[in-house]
Formats: C-alpha cells, sequence, structure tokens
C-alpha cells in the first residue's frame, strides 16, 4: 500500500508531499521532516484515507510482521 505524505517547510505556506511504498518509510520520512524540513500536515493511503501517526505506527507493525512471514524468493543462479 502507498503513503501520500503532506508536509511545510518552515518558510514555505504551500504543502508539499511525497509518496512512498510502505508504512516504515512513511515513518522515516515524517521523521526527517519533522528534524530538518518543517512540519507533518497529512498522511494518507488509498485503502485508509487520511490516518494519524498512531495509526501509521501500527500499519508500519502488521507490515513488519507480514514481511517477517512471507518466504524469500530465491534467484536463479
Amino acid at each position: 500500500m502507498t503513503y501520500t505524505i503532506g508536509f511545510r517547510k518552515r518558510s514555505n505556506v504551500a504543502v508539499l508531499k511525497t509518496e512512498v511504498p510502505t508504512a516504515n518509510h512513511a515513518l522515516a520520512v515524517i521523521a526527517t521532516v519533522e528534524q530538518s524540513v518543517g512540519e507533518l500536515d497529512f498522511i494518507r493511503s488509498p485503502q485508509e484515507g487520511e490516518i494519524g501517526i498512531e495509526m501509521l505506527r501500527v500499519l508500519a507493525k502488521q507490515e513488519a510482521e507480514e514481511m517477517s512471514q512471507t518466504p524469500l524468493l530465491k534467484h536463479p543462479s
């Protein structure tokens, strides 16, 4: 599932956005935005709609659990 993160730069009124492929990626982007770029404006996903940071953390945990249960595919040698 993809996530769209909207944020505002400290010196700008406009909302910028980026799209990431997983909840874990979204958490990393949010951490970077909050530390250096500006403030979080919104988090959206096609299935969940607009969500908060706590819900994103729950989804990231679920993704990690699903990934740990998925067997790795071997590449042909």
